[in-house]
């Protein structure tokens, strides 16, 4: 059977590349991490390390058993989670993935809820896109992420199940010097684009209005989205709760239709949800429900002809 301490010393090696950094995490000695290692090669029979210059790199066979180790502990560690909610929700702790938009909208609201009604329960928010935040689900290192997506399919990986939180529209962002509050309008201008799945949206839009944007720059930060907005350095689309978050006074804002953006909370693996991660559940859609005052910063734009 393979040693879990000896597993966490190969999934912190994996994530680090280094010997020193793994020991630095794990409060270990240098050699302490090496002899985990060579029990652990010992164990499998598998040579999962090698030397490369003055430091090491994972061999094929290093990296599967790393990935796999990264999913026992992650399972690992959400059954402690889930053992301690199980005591009452009074104690314990509940960790959650989101991207940044809505953290900095509904999720400090569900997080000071949920602290408020079951003090006991600790919550661990880390901000993830919503690839890395379901991956983080999957493996076990998060009990719920919140993510998004531009269309009302479900995940295709059938463990996760998914909670609707709010459908978030779209809206066109300009400058105060720029006319026009359709797409086509500013066809010719250069636009910014955002993460993966809000930059595909961009072009989808764009496309069905018939042009290929020309993309000037690429950014994930929303605030800096909108402060090269108002410098005059290109035009972009973003949902609302970017604009709930931060919202420019130099910038103009026209609401596009039939654009929406669908957040959503996933969790992992067969109901029913362990009582910290319902809770959490419950304190989101309620917190969300409160976000759906969208800014009435435009009129709504006329689609083309």
């Amino acid at each position: 059977m393979l040693d879990v301490t000896r597993l966490r010393v190969l999934a912190a090696v994996a994530r680090h590349g280094s010997v020193t950094a793994a020991a630095r995490e794990l409060h270990y000695t240098q050699p302490s991490v090496s002899h985990h290692l060579a029990k652990l090669e010992a164990e499998t029979g598998a040579k999962l390390i090698q030397r490369a210059g003055r430091g090491i790199r994972l061999t094929s066979a290093g990296r599967l058993l790393a990935e796999r180790a990264a999913e026992i502990l992650g399972r690992l560690d959400s059954a402690e989670t889930e053992l301690a909610a199980h005591v009452g929700l009074r104690q314990g702790q509940v960790r959650l993935a989101a991207f940044p938009s809505a953290l900095g909208t509904f999720i400090p609201a569900a997080a000071a809820r949920l602290k408020r009604e079951y003090p006991g329960l600790g919550i661990n928010l880390v901000e993830a896109e919503p690839p890395e935040a379901l991956r983080m689900l999957r493996a076990g290192y998060v009990d719920v992420a919140v993510a998004f997506r531009y269309d009302d399919t479900e995940p295709e990986d059938r463990g996760i199940r998914t909670t609707p939180l709010l459908e978030e529209p779209s809206y066109l962002v300009t400058g105060d010097d720029r006319d026009g509050t359709a797409l086509t309008d500013h066809q010719d201008a250069g636009w910014i684009a955002g993460c993966d799945r809000c930059r595909s949206h961009l072009l989808d839009l764009c496309a069905h209005e018939g042009f290929t944007p020309t993309i000037a720059f690429t950014t994930d930060d929303y605030v800096a989205v909108q402060a090269l907005v108002s410098a005059g350095m290109g035009v972009t689309v973003l949902p609302a709760l970017t604009i709930s978050a931060h919202r420019n006074p130099a910038v103009r804002f026209t609401r596009l239709p039939a654009s929406p953006r669908y957040v959503f909370a996933a969790t992992y693996g067969a109901p029913p949800d362990p009582p910290a991660t319902t809770a959490l559940l419950d304190c989101l859609r309620d917190e969300a429900a409160e976000a759906v005052h969208w800014p009435a910063a435009a009129t709504a734009a006329q689609p083309s002809r």
